[in-house]
């Protein structure tokens, strides 16, 4: 019941736990201060969670007038967590102690246009990597979080919006890997879990309504209103890869296609065809999404006529289907992200900013992503971990 002593325990545990995640090492007398709690308190709180195995001591304070303080820190052996980031080149596992910290990775490589091993073979052989890297058991992981591009259909359990991901649209899927895996598994949009991170540690701290523009393998975006992702019936909320807009050709049977018109205009693709037609030489070869990177950066920091024009014009494509995002939701940030967006800095996204104010009445802040090295793979584990530690640290049970 709420209100009741074991309830109040209960919360003061949790904010004690909260604080300490985010502070570091504390001593009993800051944990007092920063909860409002009483010396007393404070102790007992912390002789209770130290002996639940939730925190534990560690040194002293130094550099301080009187005594030495005792110190205290979430103990990061108290539960762990998993991320999987999945593209049609790789699985890319990792696993994370409480405190966020990734204690163990593994990349599994799958080319080709079918798989070599079965989808949970291949899931099952990627965790268990980043499992063994870390010193731990399969058993020994609380939640796994599954980052994959397009999203699994509430209704129906099938992967939609994502044809170029090839042997993850079986029927039975999901049913399969829940019987191989012995933790609970979610699974989510890659861009979404690209928000979770920049909201989380990133540009959207703070920010309950935001807009992420993705543009790396493909062009997406997440949804964040009133603090909460937004999915969409299908899951398929923030597919603008697939947005008809002016100046592209009107792209029908979208899902056939893999792509749209904002796709075709402002996607990764577009850039080194933007920069052949511009007359621009010395083009580097690759991935497409790696060629448009290297453009981009190239153009915002040799500040040449040509280079100019590359972003002028590209900022104006993505700017024309933001306009249409930012009419509809209002929101009050956007955040530019993927390497495509986060190469060209400070310069392409003034250049986005100056364009989008002539295109749409609403005028949201834009900022460039801070979460850079694997963000699908970050947002996977701030998923997981938020649950874990939901789970772990609830001291009411």
């Amino acid at each position: 019941m709420a209100g009741t002593p074991r309830t109040l325990r209960a919360m003061n545990d949790r904010a004690a736990l909260d604080l300490l995640l985010e502070h570091g090492p504390l001593s009993r007398t800051r944990i007092g201060k920063l909860t409002g709690l009483s010396k007393p308190t404070a102790s007992q709180l912390l002789a209770r969670l130290e002996a639940s195995g939730l925190v534990l001591a560690t040194g002293t304070s130094e550099g301080r007038p009187g005594p030495n303080a005792q110190l205290y820190e979430v103990d990061p052996t108290a539960a762990y967590a998993a991320g999987l980031d999945v593209t049609p080149e790789r699985v890319l596992a990792a696993v994370a102690d409480i405190t966020g910290r990734t204690v163990g990775s593994y990349e599994l490589p799958t080319p080709g246009r079918r798989p070599a091993q079965p989808v949970v073979r291949q899931v099952t052989d990627a965790l268990d990597g980043a499992v063994k890297a870390a010193g731990l058991a399969r058993g020994d992981v609380h939640r796994l979080v599954i980052g994959t591009p397009g999203a699994f259909d509430p209704g129906t359990g099938r992967l939609r919006y994502a044809s170029h991901l090839p042997g993850w649209h079986t029927p039975t899927l999901l049913d399969e890997l829940a019987a191989a895996l012995p933790m609970p598994v979610e699974y989510e949009n890659d861009v979404n879990l690209v928000a979770v991170a920049e909201q989380r540690l990133g540009a959207a701290r703070g920010h309950e309504d935001f807009v992420l523009l993705w543009n790396e393998g493909g062009l997406g975006a997440a949804l964040v209103l009133g603090g909460r992702l937004h999915r969409g019936w299908t899951g398929g909320a923030g597919e603008v890869g697939f947005l008809p807009v002016p100046g592209a050709p009107l792209v029908r049977q979208v899902t056939k296609a893999n792509s749209g018109g904002y796709q075709e205009l402002a996607g990764s693709q577009a850039v080194p065809q933007l920069a052949r037609e511009l007359g621009m030489t010395d083009i580097p070869s690759g991935p497409y999404a790696e060629v448009a990177a290297a453009l981009v950066e190239r153009a915002a920091t040799e500040d040449t006529v040509l280079g100019r024009l590359l972003l002028e014009t590209y900022a104006t494509r993505l700017a024309t289907g933001l306009a249409s995002l930012v009419s509809v939701l209002d929101p009050e940030l956007v955040v530019l992200s993927g390497a495509s967006l986060t190469a060209g800095g400070d310069t392409l996204r003034a250049l986005v900013q100056a364009e989008l104010e002539e295109l749409a009445a609403s005028r949201p802040r834009l900022v460039v992503g801070d979460v850079r090295e694997h963000p699908v793979l970050r947002g996977a584990l701030e998923s997981a971990l938020a649950a874990t530690r939901d789970e772990v640290f609830d001291t009411s049970r």
